[in-house]
């Protein structure tokens, strides 16, 4: 394939991941009831922020946002649908995951590409590729004055990207640019909606423990289970008892004493049965 297709395919992808997010950008909006102006401002954030941030720390000259006027259409049109098309709140739920996990997998590709065309190594290939898939949502949360979401507190989403971006940067030599671009959005997207599943998550400093890791493992077959002795087990183990103390036990217990009790003089008998004979 000729660097002009790859060129042309990433841009696509790159395309595809400023209209998710845009469209992202206007749902959130239409959940704060804000209007046109609010609607275009998080769309545009949201569409066109990651991208910006990655080219202006590429320093390969002016943002592709701002030389490529389709960008910008694009997070237009996304604002539009998301202004115009009603939004139920089943298909928010149905539609949120997926949107977020196409955005998040198609910019961390297209980030970790254009590092890697820039000529720099594979470690920043997978930052810028990282920066590109969350750049947007983290401004979009400053602006509505909401902690990002990158830094904690939800399921996978900047480790999804990192996986993405690392997917990119092993199978792009190997497999070819669209092999690899699609692999990692592919990663990027199954990840994220496995995280968003089965609520995996990031362990926080405070409650993580040497002790809690080990524990979370599975337990391996060769370690054999503790059982635990019940109490008919328990008697069933106990030792045979000695049978001089068992004979000397019953006699006890037939004199109306213990057996290891002294016997009693007979004048003390005597004195407490008040029918003895007196002299």
């Amino acid at each position: 394939m000729t660097p002009e297709p790859i060129e042309l395919f990433v841009r696509v992808v790159d395309l595809t991941g400023v209209l998710a997010n845009a469209i992202l950008g206007g749902l959130i909006a239409r959940a704060k009831r804000f209007d046109p102006v609010g609607f275009l401002t998080l769309a545009i954030m949201s569409g066109l922020g990651g991208g910006m941030i990655r080219d202006v720390l590429l320093q390969v000259g002016p943002p592709v946002a701002l030389t490529d006027p389709y960008y910008l259409l694009v997070a237009i049109v996304g604002t539009a649908v998301a202004f115009f098309v009603p939004v139920s709140k089943r298909l928010w739920d149905l539609s949120f995951p997926y949107l977020d996990a196409l955005a998040l997998g198609c910019w961390a590709a297209a980030g970790a590409s254009k590092a890697l065309t820039a000529g720099l190594g594979w470690l920043p290939a997978v930052m810028m590729g990282t920066i590109t898939a969350v750049g947007g949502g983290m401004l979009r949360d400053i602006v509505l004055r909401k902690t990002p979401s990158v830094f904690g507190g939800n399921t996978l989403y900047a480790t999804s990207a990192i996986l993405a971006a690392v997917a990119l940067v092993v199978l792009q030599p190997l497999a070819g640019g669209p092999v690899a671009t699609l692999a990692a959005i592919s990663i990027g997207m199954l990840v994220t909606l496995l995280a968003r599943r089965l609520e995996w998550r990031l362990p926080s400093s405070y409650s993580w423990s040497p002790k809690r890791a080990f524990a979370m493992l599975p337990r391996p077959r060769w370690r054999p289970r503790r059982r635990r002795t019940s109490a008919a087990d328990a008697g069933q183990n106990r030792p045979d008892p000695d049978p001089a103390r068992v004979d000397a036990e019953q006699l006890g217990q037939e004199a109306g004493r213990r057996p290891d009790e002294p016997e009693e003089p007979e004048q003390h008998q005597a004195e407490d049965d008040p029918q003895a004979e007196r002299p």
